[in-house]
């Protein structure tokens, strides 16, 4: 793709160069201020204050006036513009999106003063850019006034680390007294930094959510660790750790799986070998010996090996993942662009509305009829009422709430489609979904999570209400439960220790759930279990299961979700947990991971616990 754009269009639309500020600067005016797009671990700021030096803007100065927007800051924000419009000084806004129903006024102020103004006189104002549409809520006024910069941030781990250790000179690596320490935990930092920065490039499985890692997270950890190196005799390892990872990049993190992630990364890069040059940061990349500034940039150029999912401590499966779900983006966004005619279908073929009805009667005709739910009760007397009975319950009064919207709206997308009821927002954006394959709205509101094309989601969803029905038809536990076609799985899970500890009399709340993968597929089971039961339908993403070693092995190369075997699962009390060679394996409803987390399965290993967590290695309910 990047080659057809280059060869089409011309190489500067693939160069990611940035333009030196200095030249944008060119172009301002009072009327005309600077628009900073931001992006994750990017500082426009930095540009800004190094050119109002030059050009003797500075706070020392009183004409540089940096606000960050927040509740209560736009009075302060105006009274900087009047005096600054009056006076030629500079103004930053910062994080502009923060103060919605202020936009007006600023767009009003920037107006008023691009006549009057002083003409040195220059406004420069930063924003995040939106998810989606609906946050669109920059006036377009104040977007066609200013110039519009943004500056990706760089990538690849070469680019990254040269970045990271830009933040740095020769002068930073002598300032400490025990300069070999701090050089190769100030070297291992910049590693730490890169790698965190770049991960997120890995979607999900690099981390379970977006984190605005920047370069004050790193400056400000050189500062904490020379600071400790010089108040210690001994280098306190553990400090630092936490330091760095709970609260300087730990501070961002919002995810436990995420925080764990970065936990382990610090123990990997940072511990007492590292000075006997005994660390290897990535295979093939050991810790380089004690060196000046220049000497540290050279070593990255000439030892750090080619770009890699490796270097972070990935799979290669993990680049052609991502790559795909890319491509996938870039298509779906180029076929949703492409002209719709509602009226005309060109080349004999069926208009929109003419597809959209056959789309809708496929459905319609399939769907099943809801369950009867006084039926289903009176089958099982309240007090033989297991906790497994009260989940198909649920499972069923869930499935009903769904397939009745879906009945109901698509009932009335008919109609209007007949011309029989004006047609709502709602009912075109239900027309859209069925048209471009897509999930509709308040279908989604009332389903499980699910990232599958519509066609594929309804084909699953048959699925789904086929199990639940031979599931109530008689209350016996199925021989292997399809774990994924539940709409809340964690209900299950809780039920099967429910089950135990009412049979056991134990306390819920020292159980826990015991894991044994077997060797066995779903045909291969003939009955339940007497405790817990056997689950199906898992995948492990990062790593695949390997039957022989009944152990966590290397995934194959383009394996990307290899299935897991039956998986037998019960109760047991939580001290009789096995706790040695164990992976704590999170498992997630979807590859979106993050929100659709549902619970930790112990799984056997023979490698660290380090090298799976690195990996991002976790079971999927659905891929």
């Amino acid at each position: 793709m990047v080659d057809f754009v280059a060869e089409m269009l011309g190489t500067k639309y693939v160069e990611g160069r940035s333009i030196e500020f200095a030249k944008s600067y060119e172009e301002t005016g009072p009327g005309t201020p600077v628009f900073f797009i931001l992006s994750p671990g990017v500082d426009p700021l930095k540009d800004v204050e190094a050119l109002g030096k030059k050009l003797g803007f500075t706070f020392d100065n009183n004409n540089f006036h940096n606000i960050s927007l927040g509740q209560g800051q736009e009075i302060v924000a105006e009274q900087a513009m009047d005096l600054a419009a009056k006076e030629g000084h500079w103004v930053v806004l910062q994080n502009v999106h923060l103060v919605a129903k202020w936009l007006g006024t600023l767009e009003r102020k920037l107006e008023e003063h691009s006549l009057t103004a002083h003409d040195a006189y220059r406004v420069y104002i930063s924003a995040e850019p939106a998810s989606s549409a609906e946050y669109h809520i920059i006036p377009q006024g104040i977007l066609e006034s200013a110039i519009k910069i943004t500056n990706e941030p760089p990538t690849g781990m070469t680019a990254n680390l040269h970045k990271a250790l830009d933040n740095f000179n020769q002068d930073t690596l002598e300032m400490c007294a025990r300069e070999n320490e701090f050089r190769s935990i100030l070297f291992s930092l910049c590693y730490f930094h890169a790698v965190v920065c770049e991960r997120r490039k890995f979607g999900p499985q690099g981390w379970n959510r977006v984190y605005p890692y920047n370069t004050g997270d790193l400056t400000i950890s050189a500062m904490v660790l020379y600071n400790y190196l010089e108040a210690n005799a001994k280098v306190p390892w553990e400090d630092l750790r936490y330091l760095f990872g709970e609260i300087m990049y730990g501070g961002h993190i919002t995810d436990d799986w995420d925080r764990k992630l970065c936990r382990t990364y610090l123990e990997e890069y940072m511990h007492p070998d590292m000075l006997e040059g005994e660390l290897y940061l990535a295979p093939g990349f050991p810790i380089p010996p004690n060196s000046d500034y220049k000497g540290y940039h050279a070593y990255i150029d000439e030892c750090l090996p080619p770009e890699s999912p490796y270097l972070y401590g990935l799979h290669p499966n993990a680049e052609i993942e991502f790559l795909t779900t890319n491509s996938d983006a870039l298509f779906k966004t180029v076929f949703e662009m492409q002209p719709r005619d509602a009226s005309s279908g060109s080349g004999g073929g069926a208009t929109k509305d003419e597809r959209i009805k056959t789309i809708l009667d496929e459905i319609v005709e399939k769907l099943p009829e809801e369950f009867n739910m006084m039926e289903i009760m009176n089958k099982v007397p309240p007090e033989e009422r297991t906790p497994y009975v009260i989940v198909a319950f649920q499972e069923c009064e869930r499935m009903n709430t769904l397939t009745n919207e879906i009945r109901r709206s698509l009932k009335e997308l008919d109609l209007g489609l007949k011309g029989e009821l004006t047609i709502t927002s709602d009912m075109e954006d239900l027309g859209n979904a069925l048209y471009l394959d897509g999930m509709p709205e308040s279908w989604a509101k009332r389903a499980y999570p699910s990232l599958f094309g519509l066609a594929q989601w309804y084909a699953d969803l048959l699925l789904r209400v086929k199990e639940l029905e031979t599931w109530v038809s008689d209350f016996q536990l199925p021989a292997a439960v399809w774990l994924a076609g539940f709409f809340n799985p964690q209900s299950f899970l809780t039920a099967i220790m429910q089950q135990m500890a009412r049979k056991n009399e134990w306390p819920l709340d020292k159980m826990a759930l015991q894991c044994d993968v077997t060797k066995k597929s779903r045909d291969d089971m003939s009955g339940p279990p007497r405790e817990g039961a056997y689950v199906h339908g898992l995948f492990m993403e990062g790593a695949r299961w390997d039957t022989q070693t009944g152990m966590i092995g290397e995934a194959r190369l383009k394996e990307l979700a290899p299935s897991m075997p039956v998986i037998f699962i019960k109760a047991i009390p939580v001290d009789r947990m096995e706790t040695k060679n164990i992976y704590e394996c999170p498992v997630y409803k979807t590859k979106q991971r993050g929100p659709t987390f549902v619970w930790t399965f112990n799984l056997k290993t023979k490698e660290k616990a380090a090298k799976w967590i690195l990996g991002g290695v976790a079971l999927l309910l659905q891929v």
